[in-house]
């Protein structure tokens, strides 16, 4: 059929990827009663009688997601998986196998894809999953990577849509490590297409580009609200942004919230590298994304749990969906909090 010129156009960028998720999926029916959960959190959740499993993927694209100049072919392998992996943890859930596709282009010689499926291989041993299938195609523009997790619980999945008002807010770890690691990683590519015979010094960032290359999943954290007996009422994990995955709990759980912008965990080569490049860290926090940390909220009960975990940090709490969702600054201003997250429609993505 011959296209009409006259038909309105509208940009992906416009709605963005959630937007568009959200469009393309409205009128999707679920048919049979063991999907429990599809379309609209981490994970889909397949109920099968005692047990529940889980079901993610990702899809990393280079020149999008990845670019190979800074990005070695064995940390994207074992950074693909953890992308994967964090959706299921970010469920309350373990995983089980998982599933690698590689589409790629004839500039890669074997050698490559040996490199690649090295660290695809070594976050399987580390995180005890089965790979166990995928596919292999061509591709006409370069690397193309994705993977499917499967993951199982045997009591109830933790959704987005739990979080009720009162509730703590807590995400682990620190915030905003992998953004800056990304700027370094960027900077010192521009300064070698400048000068190739220039050697980056890159120790005084080696956490940091360590967050961004080589991110875990937070396997640990899943296990120790367990030891704690702190079941979350809610979670996430932070892929696009706090701001981003904190709105996105608010949104399913029917909620709103205060965060507080002096309680967000940063470590002190964030705050370092965020005052080198003249970037706010707060923003950098909000919006960067890529920490693969877990948000999840807690009833009040729970706090005393937590209160002295160094692995824990209480960030906000929540409230009634009318009083909307706000960061309260160092100066004690209330001001909306906006999904500035990172998108792939956008014309500049590159991440």
């Amino acid at each position: 059929m011959l296209e009409d010129k006259n038909q309105e156009r509208t940009a992906l960028e416009e709605l963005g990827e959630f937007g568009l998720i959200d469009h393309l999926t409205q009128y999707v029916k679920i048919h049979h009663e063991s999907t429990e959960l599809g379309i609209g959190d981490d994970a889909a959740i397949l109920n099968h009688g005692d047990n529940r499993v889980l079901v993610s993927t990702d899809m990393l694209i280079e020149g999008v997601h990845f670019d190979l100049s800074y990005v070695p072919l064995k940390h994207l392998g074992y950074k693909a998986v953890m992308v994967n992996l964090s959706d299921i943890y970010a469920m309350n859930a373990h995983p089980k196998q998982i599933t690698v596709s590689v589409a790629v282009s004839n500039r890669f010689p074997l050698e490559a894809l040996e490199e690649l499926y090295a660290g695809i291989q070594t976050a399987c041993t580390n995180y005890k999953v089965d790979l166990i299938g995928g596919d292999t195609t061509s591709s006409t523009s370069g690397l193309l990577l994705s993977i499917t997790a499967v993951g199982a619980t045997a009591g109830d999945a933790i959704k987005r849509s739990g979080a009720q008002e009162h509730d703590l807010i807590v995400v682990s770890g620190d915030i905003g490590g992998a953004y800056m690691g990304l700027q370094v990683l960027e900077r010192e590519k521009a300064v070698y297409q400048v000068n190739p015979n220039s050697q980056p010094d890159l120790e005084p960032y080696s956490y940091i580009i360590e967050r961004q290359l080589k991110p875990e999943a937070r396997k640990d954290i899943v296990a120790l609200l367990e030891k704690l007996e702190v079941k979350p009422t809610a979670m996430i994990d932070v892929s696009d942004g706090l701001s981003s995955e904190l709105l996105h709990i608010c949104k399913t759980s029917k909620v709103g919230c205060n965060l507080y912008e002096d309680k967000i965990p940063l470590d002190p080569q964030v705050i370092q590298t965020c005052e080198e490049f003249d970037i706010d860290s707060t923003t950098v926090a909000l919006s960067g994304g890529e920490d693969y940390e877990l948000l999840f909220t807690i009833k009040q009960e729970d706090f005393p749990k937590i209160k002295a975990n160094p692995n824990l940090t209480v960030i906000g709490h929540i409230t009634q969906e009318k009083e909307g969702s706000h960061l309260i600054t160092r100066a004690d201003t209330k001001i909306p909090l906006i999904a500035r997250g990172w998108s792939a429609f956008t014309k500049d993505a590159k991440h």
